[in-house]
């Protein structure tokens, strides 16, 4: 077994994805039966499984999808091609936040729905009209895996806070809950009410659970308090799953309630954004991105982007945009000197019926590239009227 994690392991890094640990075998062998054969054309696929499934981007890591992104951006891959292509992604530019939120759950779409087979094919094969039709049947699983775990968040969400709307721990399980994205719908709970949250599939004799969690509260370490009444669980403090016969599944739920309210009552249950410095709006401009905010990519889980406070600042205009009105687009002004940003604020749309004159924010500053314009914008994480 090759594990970094194993006790006794030497290995330096220990948050080497799976796809990362592939390569790591790739090169040993290599280094032992020498090849003309290039490792630097897998590092696309890398950086894909790497960012995709949430390893740390730190350490090697880090290394291995900055070089990864590299070769992405000029793949001879056609399958990768074509998936960005229906993503609308150019892949001349294309960074990990497009990995995490674009190409990731497209790829991850097929396994959720179906079989993972499609993601494979279309990743191997040289046939671009064969790519073409594998990217847009993903796309479309895409789709469908996002009306689902809509639809299940808000059935689970009606089961949890139903049962105990002041719960430490939310729960919520159903025979008709797809297993493939019931981890999806508890980490909407989870970012939704700041609680540990576990959507699960009931079957004939057995539940199978997705768990969430937050910083205050090791979920793995609550599953293995009731270790003695599951048939498997793993996982890590973040995110978990596990699989408990039917018979015990109402005492599992009553003992992770009981240790949850024991581990967080005396917590002040609310989700912290950390930022590096206070500033002038006037900083941003185009050259600071390029010139400096640029070169602390890539970013993402475990390596978070440069976040900035602003203070005082004017709402020039306001008004939602997306499906259902759920974000917010703001023309924001710094008064002393005049000058003006837009701002995107994603989930943040309440805010447009109720927005003061004059807000802080918090806020990461990006590229906003529509229509072959090429802006800059702030991505706003947070914001409350200002002198609060």
């Amino acid at each position: 077994m090759i594990n970094t994690k194993q006790p006794g392991d030497v290995y330096p890094d220990k948050d080497l994805a799976g796809v990362g640990i592939a390569y790591k075998i790739a090169e040993a062998l290599l280094s032992i039966y020498p090849s003309a054969f290039s490792l630097d054309s897998l590092l696309d696929l890398v950086a894909l499984g790497t960012v995709a499934d949430l390893a740390p981007l730190v350490g090697e890591n880090r290394i291995l999808v900055r070089r990864g992104l590299r070769q992405m951006r000029q793949t001879a891959r056609q399958g990768l091609s074509s998936l960005a292509a229906v993503s609308e992604i150019k892949l001349a530019k294309v960074n990990a936040g497009n990995i995490g939120f674009s190409l990731g759950p497209r790829l991850n779409a097929a396994g959720r729905l179906k079989e993972a087979l499609a993601a494979f094919e279309l990743l191997t094969t040289k046939d671009v009209f064969r790519a073409g039709e594998l990217a847009q049947v993903l796309d479309m699983q895409n789709r469908e895996r996002q009306r689902i775990t809509k639809d299940m968040q808000k059935r689970a969400e009606e089961i949890a806070i139903g049962e105990d709307p002041h719960a430490f721990l939310l729960f919520a399980a159903q025979e008709d809950f797809n297993s493939g994205v019931i981890g999806l719908a508890a980490s909407r709970l989870t970012d939704t009410y700041y609680r540990p949250a576990i959507v699960a599939s009931k079957g004939e004799t057995e539940t199978r659970g997705s768990c969430r969690s937050i910083p205050e509260f090791h979920i793995t370490e609550a599953l293995d308090h009731c270790a003695d009444l599951l048939v498997r669980h793993g996982g890590h403090a973040a995110a978990a799953g596990f699989t408990v016969r039917n018979e015990n599944l109402s005492e599992l739920v009553s003992r992770l309630k009981a240790y949850a309210k024991e581990k967080l009552s005396n917590e002040d249950l609310k989700p912290t954004v950390t930022a590096e410095a206070y500033v002038s709006l006037t900083d941003f401009r185009a050259d600071l991105f390029e010139k400096c905010l640029k070169y602390l990519e890539p970013t993402g889980y475990g390596n978070r982007e440069a976040a900035f406070v602003a203070r005082n600042v004017k709402v020039k205009s306001a008004r939602t945009v997306g499906a259902d009105a759920k974000h917010l687009k703001l023309t924001l002004e710094e008064e002393k000197s005049g000058y003006t940003h837009d701002a995107i604020g994603f989930r943040l749309g309440e805010w447009q019926k109720k927005m003061p004159p004059r807000v802080d924010i918090l806020f990461t500053y990006e590229v906003n590239e529509y229509n072959g314009r090429i802006g800059y914008q702030l991505n706003l994480k947070d914001l409350k009227p200002a002198g609060m």
